[in-house]
């Protein structure tokens, strides 16, 4: 099966709306040039509702970098399926390594946002990744196994057709240090493996597995050339639409 890469940027906490909206519009003209691929950018929640005016019909997914698990209540400082799809976004980061180890989401907080994508029609992308002293302490694929099995628990075989999972070693996030390819494609075969051990071959056949971790214009096609590897989450290099733009242009 051919799945349909997705490069995916996550924008953090940084850009103003302006600043924000001239990089969305820089990128949508970027993604024109490449209708075999998706592309998706996810702002700050005060740039969502202006990022999804200025990209409108372009093609360009936006997303959150986080949703809550109710569709509305007394919930300070979450915001909700319905409020997102409300202005256009799609796409819901969920369980991201700053969400996990400086904010403290555990895996239950976790599974319950997926449910709360999934349960409002967002496509969750699912992060997951070990540490430096977990890996060095050859727990990596335990690490990684616990991660997916709480965080799709009570996802049936039809919802996780519309989950994108992302590697992402946490201690290759904004450190400039990168998974080998080697290494990033035998861990994206092991999650392939193993969701189809939770669920059955096909779905897992057709399951977007991303790569993030200090993704860059050197190192993209390299690892986009990985049997098991389907698209990049991307951080500092989502941020400058010339980096961006030979991302989206992998070849």
């Amino acid at each position: 099966m051919q799945r349909r890469p997705l490069i995916a940027g996550n924008w953090k906490m940084y850009l103003t709306q302006d600043e924000a909206v001239a990089l969305a519009k820089a990128v949508a003209q970027s993604a024109a040039a490449c209708a075999d691929r998706d592309v998706m950018i996810a702002p700050a929640f005060t740039s969502l509702a202006a990022v999804c005016t200025a990209v409108q019909e372009t093609g360009v997914l936006v997303g959150a970098q986080n949703i809550a698990w109710e569709k509305e209540g007394a919930f300070t400082g979450e915001i909700s399926a319905p409020m997102l799809k409300d202005i256009g976004v799609s796409v819901a980061i969920i369980g991201h390594s700053e969400r996990r180890h400086v904010f403290g989401e555990d895996s239950a907080m976790i599974n319950r946002r997926l449910h709360g994508a999934l349960n409002g029609a967002i496509l969750p992308i699912l992060c997951i990744g070990e540490t430096l002293s977990e890996r060095e302490a050859g727990k990596t694929f335990s690490v990684l196994e616990a991660q997916i099995r709480h965080g799709l628990a009570g996802v049936d075989t039809e919802q996780m057709q519309q989950v994108v999972i992302a590697y992402e070693p946490v201690w290759a996030i904004g450190t400039g240090k990168t998974a080998t390819k080697e290494q990033a494609q035998e861990v994206h075969a092991f999650i392939r493996q193993l969701l189809e051990s939770i669920f059955e071959k096909n779905v897992a056949t057709a399951v977007r597995i991303l790569y993030g971790g200090s993704v860059k214009p050197e190192n993209i096609d390299e690892l986009m050339a990985q049997p098991d590897i389907d698209g990049a989450l991307v951080g500092g290099a989502a941020l400058k639409a010339e980096s961006f733009d030979r991302i989206i242009q992998f070849q």
